[in-house]
């Protein structure tokens, strides 16, 4: 198997890192350590229960760490973000339900590839909504729909959820006819949902780049729905790489941003080998949520070594 198969297989990978480096990484990012991981579990599960504000999808160890690490290990703000999780996915259930996930490589164009992780950006994802052709993919909820299969593949992996994403949106081409009059007050709210407001996603910080004048009315719509704390880590950079470099090293950017990194996995190549090393887990849990894997999906590579159940969920 080759360096890049074993990587893509490894998207699927719920292991805990039992590594001093990725301790270290949970401690930075998520203020985890060993000692205090069991203990806010707890917390948090028992504030679920105590306080009854939403029905949790699950209550395993391994679903509750997914809140508690993007919320360095608060248990009160990490209840809340459960709250808001499960409300978001009750009042936008249509983004889930009779979904082909895998068949959202279509937008290749919008999502243009995600580059290598790296311990001060995480994953760093490319978004080029410029790019988005309003004829051939005409209902801009797909768009959404693709970053949030994204994110629900990214929270299921533990390496990301103490890494963290970086958001680079690319907005060359953007103009009001074809993509600013789509962006609805509910489609703002939901992009702004998964960009780590109400998602238990750890988020360093969202890129603007390539914008004119038109920024205005397009950041308008989003600016309504996004805290102040949340404010901090937007930052807007024109067409000044140089200020982008300030936040992302180039050699984490490609060339064209005036970085030497060429290892971009294009988004279509992403979601082809997520259905092909799928395992159960990852088909239960997408089902789960509302996704649709059509019969010619729903075929698990069983070559490809699985965990338990019991072990992914950290029972």
């Amino acid at each position: 198997m080759s360096f890049i198969e074993i990587a893509f297989q490894a998207e699927i990978c719920r292991h805990e890192i039992d590594d001093p480096e990725y301790e270290e990484y949970a401690r930075r990012n998520c203020n985890e350590t060993r000692e205090t991981r069991a203990k806010g579990i707890e917390e948090l599960r028992r504030m679920i229960y105590e306080r009854g504000e939403c029905h949790s999808r699950r209550m395993d160890d391994a679903y509750l760490l997914r809140f508690l690490r993007c919320r360095r290990f608060i248990p009160a703000l990490a209840h809340k973000l459960v709250v808001r999780y499960e409300d978001f996915r009750k009042k936008n259930s249509s983004l889930y339900q009779g979904v082909e996930c895998f068949k959202l490589n279509k937008l290749k164009h919008v999502y243009a590839g995600m580059l290598p992780e790296n311990p001060v950006n995480g994953r760093i994802t490319l978004m080029r909504f410029g790019r988005w052709d309003s004829k051939a993919v005409p209902n801009i909820e797909d768009v959404v729909r693709c970053a949030l299969l994204m994110d629900e593949l990214a929270v299921m992996q533990p390496k990301l959820q103490i890494l963290g994403v970086t958001i680079i949106v690319d907005l060359e081409g953007l103009s009001w006819g074809r993509h600013v009059r789509h962006l609805t007050p509910t489609v703002a709210s939901q992009i702004v949902s998964l960009m780590g407001i109400n998602f238990p996603i750890f988020m360093h910080g969202i890129h603007m780049i390539n914008y004119s004048w038109i920024l205005n009315t397009f950041f308008y719509v989003f600016k309504q729905f996004i805290p102040a704390a949340a404010m901090d880590r937007i930052h807007f950079h024109g067409y000044d790489m140089s200020s982008l470099h300030k936040h992302i090293s180039p050699e984490f950017l490609p060339p064209e941003y005036g970085g030497t990194c060429r290892n971009i996995v294009a988004i279509e190549e992403w979601i082809d080998k997520i259905n092909k090393y799928k395992d159960d887990f990852v088909v239960s849990e997408l089902r789960d949520l509302g996704f649709v894997i059509n019969e010619e999906d729903d075929k698990v590579d069983k070559r490809i070594p699985t965990l338990s159940r019991e072990l992914l969920l950290g029972r």
